[in-house]
Order: structure tokens, then sequence, then C-alpha cells
């Protein structure tokens, strides 16, 4: 961003007209020059962007709706101001250069700085508009998020929304998102972190599973079960199942033959029948009501469930879309917390389990307190 500064200083430069008044010194420029400069530079600098985050020069075309020929000349005519080369250009497309990488992240918050000064000046607080980006993890946008949405909608028709799948805050659409919802113990020192709802860890398997294999009667008894397992975005197996209920701990390191990083496959399996799972509450709720699944050891809670958190820039909260959004999801999962069944709520704060982020091959693994 300094080289559009020093773009609109240099066109300052041509020689201003200068008025003096008792109090102050105006300057005032010839033309329009400077200013259609400066508007020029601000053009490329938003090609560029979008051309970064696409990673091709059309894909970028079809986000702002210009020719491709258009984006390229506008981002030549920028590495030419620069004095650097800010794409790597090849048959397979585009990629940034290290310098490109530089200036990408300079430029980024100064353009939401402008977005959002354009969105005060509009008057989008007595209209709140525009385009919401939120960043979650599919589950989560699936069962909480989109069923939500026709009540947002309802109150304010013209903000739209674009949810991406965002894991973690240093995924890649995760810059881009306004908003970031997502499971566990999320650490971003930029973002400010607001707790929306703790869950619940439901061990299920089909009606058919349990008919043919018997329920258990305590957590160790799942040691004798197939169980189906989850891959963390880590890459650590989640094969270590931490419970309690009246005071008494207890945990099993549970074994099976299938495991996967996407949970619908699990799900999936858990519903073939194929073996027992651990789900969070919010997520497999629809499969118990429908009577694909039932949860055993239900008053059985385990301090590992991960909590849904709500994660976003301090400078983002001035947005009115934004604002309105962040009140939003407060009120509906506090709701959805108050809406759980008795049997069903959480009673135990959730606690960070040792094996979070630790990129262990299995959670049983890792070395954690004895008791």
């Amino acid at each position: 961003m300094f080289a559009w500064r020093e773009s609109i200083f240099s066109c300052a430069r041509a020689k201003p007209h200068l008025k003096q008044s008792p109090f102050k010194l105006f300057v005032v420029y010839p033309s329009t020059a400077s200013f259609n400069l400066a508007v020029d530079k601000l053009r490329a600098i938003q090609y560029f962007i979008a051309s970064a985050e696409a990673r091709s020069f059309s894909g970028a075309a079809r986000e702002l709706d210009v020719s491709v020929p258009a984006i390229a000349r506008l981002i030549g005519s920028l590495e030419k101001s620069l004095s650097t080369q800010l794409f790597e250009r090849t048959v397979q497309g585009i990629t940034l250069t290290a310098d490109g990488s530089a200036y990408l992240e300079a430029c980024q918050p100064l353009v939401r700085q402008l977005a959002a000064a354009d969105d005060a000046l509009r008057g989008a607080a007595s209209r709140p508009l525009g385009t919401l980006v939120i960043g979650a993890p599919a589950i989560i946008s699936q069962h909480c998020i989109v069923p939500m949405l026709p009540v947002f909608h309802q109150r304010y028709p013209d903000i739209e929304i674009d949810i991406r799948t965002v894991d973690k805050p240093s995924a890649a659409d995760a810059e881009l998102s306004e908003l970031q919802v997502l499971y566990g113990w999320p650490e971003h020192p930029g973002l400010i972190h607001r707790r929306l709802v703790n869950t619940r860890m439901f061990i299920c398997a089909s009606p058919a599973y349990w008919a043919a294999h018997g329920m258990p009667t305590r957590i160790g008894d799942l040691a004798s079960h197939p169980c189906l397992l989850f891959r963390d975005q880590e890459g650590t197996v989640i094969d270590y199942w931490a419970h309690e209920f009246g005071g008494v701990k207890e945990a099993v390191t549970v074994n099976g033959w299938l495991v996967s990083n996407h949970r619908d496959v699990i799900l999936d399996a858990a519903i073939a029948g194929l073996g027992v799972a651990r789900f969070t509450d919010v997520s497999v709720l629809h499969a118990i009501k429908a009577g694909q699944l039932v949860p055993a050891l239900i008053e059985w809670e385990s301090r590992h469930a991960p909590p849904i958190n709500l994660l976003y820039r301090a400078s983002q909260r001035r947005l009115p879309r934004v604002r309105l959004m962040i009140d939003f999801l407060l009120e509906m999962f506090q709701k959805m917390d108050a809406d759980r069944l008795p049997g069903m709520r959480v009673t135990l704060p959730p606690e960070r389990p040792p094996w979070y982020r630790r990129r262990h091959g299995r959670a049983s693994s890792t070395p954690r307190d004895k008791g």
C-alpha cells in the first residue's frame, strides 16, 4: 500500500496551486488526474487481491465481472509501478512471488478498512446490506448455521450470506471470513474469541447393531466393540474416550477397523450398523430423532467435548452486517442450549484434551495425567 500512497503523493507534486489563509494552508490540485490515478491504483490492488484469492486472472475476472485482459493489464501496471513482480506466470496458472505475498498481506487489511468506511457512508446502519462471509466446519454449517438462516434472512433480507468451509483460523478461507464459527479450542492472537455453546459427546450405534451386540453398561465395555474412529484436522486418531458420571471417571482406548477424517463417513458407517461411534450432540440429533442411531451411556459426559466458538477481528464488529450476525448467533445458540432436554444438558465444563493439536498418531499415545 506504500506504493499507492507514493503514487498519490507523486501526483500531488505536479505543481499544485497554493492558497494561503490566516489560519490554514490549503492545497488545490489543478485537475482530476491525481484522483483518477489513485482510483486506477486502488482498482489494480482490488484486481491483484482477487487474482491472488482465485489463483488465476480468469477466476478474478469472473468474480469482478470484468475481462481477463483488463485484469492482466492493470496488474501489469501495478507491478511496473512497484518495480517488482507480484505473480509468477506459467502455463499452469499464477502463483504469488515472495514480494507478492508480502504485498497481499499488507493490502488486505487496508482494503477491508476501506470497505468498512464505504459501508458506513452508505448508511448501512439504517438498512444493513452487503455480503457477510462466514467460515465454519461443514458439520456446524449444516446442522447449526443453515437451519438458523431463515430467521436471519427474514430480519435482514438485504444481507447476503457466503459460507466457506473453515476448520481452524489458519485455514485457506479463514482470512476471507468476517466471522468464524469453530469447534474446540482455537488459538489466534489477532481475533476476538467468544464461546457460543458447550457440547456433549454421544456414543451411538444403529438399533440393529445394539440388538446384535448388546449395549454397554460402562465406558470400559466399549473396548470389546468395533468402534468407528475420527481423525482430527491435525491427523490425530481420537481413540481415547474419557467420560465421567456422578464423580466417577472412566476412560477406554477403543479399537476399530475404520478411520476417517470426514465426519459423514463415520456417520454413514454407524447408521449402516458397522460399529460404535462418538459424535457431538448438535451434529447427530437429527439421526437420533429419526431413529437411525441410538445413544448409549447417555448419562456419562466427556470434558473433552469441543465447545463451539465465535471468532472475529475487532475491526469487523463495526460493520453493521457483522454486528447483527454476532448478536444473532449468540441469541440462537443460547436458545439451542436452553432447549436441550434435561437428560442431555451439559453439566461439565469442557477441558482441552492432552492430545489436542499435538500431532500424535493416536490420542491414546499422548502422555496425560493419571487419574
